[in-house]
């Protein structure tokens, strides 16, 4: 299955819509060079003044009905309990080695600049893809290292393909290697679900810095779709 969506980029430039092809790619934690993506995003050259720093899609992914559970071992409906709430929504394994915790420490350190009411409003949501692996108690303690909000939730492995898959992100099935470590390929983005229609008009690429996160929460808390609004 390929996933298409254009996405319009807030700066322009050729060398900028390259670097966005290739961080689209499957993220190989720990691996030197990214495996090859199916997703099929499509990167338009326009000069569109957009108010983030992230990517702008042209059609906005609907946040998934995602039903898995949290670190405490209770039933976690996404679509209910993030309800009119900022969403950011990331894919990714306790044993990642870099992209995995380098965003969270970018996710965490920018809420941290944020003043309460933008704080209060966003959630980070962490779906494992190493459920087998990441037990509650591994995983409530990891994301607490970065934030103890930071929102951790495990499933079945294949649901959590489909639901990744549904916002063109998808996900391997973990390896482990002979020398025990564990290995597991998966998209690096971050969509942004809005407080307004609970739909992601912005994601964010794993070189994202974290001053660009900073930058955008307070419209994200604040619902903005246009690349034009004020």
């Amino acid at each position: 299955m390929t996933m298409t969506r254009t996405l319009r980029r807030s700066r322009p430039g050729v060398a900028a819509a390259l670097a966005l092809a290739a961080s689209l790619a499957l993220t190989a934690c720990g691996s030197s060079e990214p495996a090859s993506s199916g997703n099929g995003a499509v990167v338009t050259q326009d000069e569109d003044r957009s108010l983030y720093k992230g990517t702008e899609v042209d059609t906005a992914f609907a946040k998934p009905d995602l039903r898995f559970t949290d670190t405490e071992g209770k039933p976690f409906d996404l679509r209910k309990q993030t309800a009119g709430r900022t969403v950011l929504l990331f894919f990714g394994y306790t044993n990642c080695p870099d992209v995995c915790p380098t965003t969270l420490s970018d996710l965490a350190l920018a809420l941290r600049e944020q003043p309460k009411d933008v704080r209060d409003k966003t959630d980070v949501v962490f779906v494992s893809t190493d459920p087998d692996r990441d037990t509650p108690q591994v995983l409530k303690k990891w994301l607490a290292s970065f934030n103890k909000d930071f929102i951790g939730l495990r499933g079945d492995l294949q649901q959590v393909k489909q639901a990744a898959l549904s916002l063109g992100i998808e996900v391997e099935e973990p390896e482990v290697h002979h020398d025990g470590s564990v290995h597991s390929s998966h998209g690096a983005q971050v969509p942004a679900f809005l407080p307004t229609d609970d739909k992601a008009h912005v994601l964010y690429t794993s070189n994202t810095p974290m001053k660009s996160f900073a930058h955008d929460l307070p419209l994200l808390a604040k619902g903005k779709q246009s690349t034009t609004a004020k």
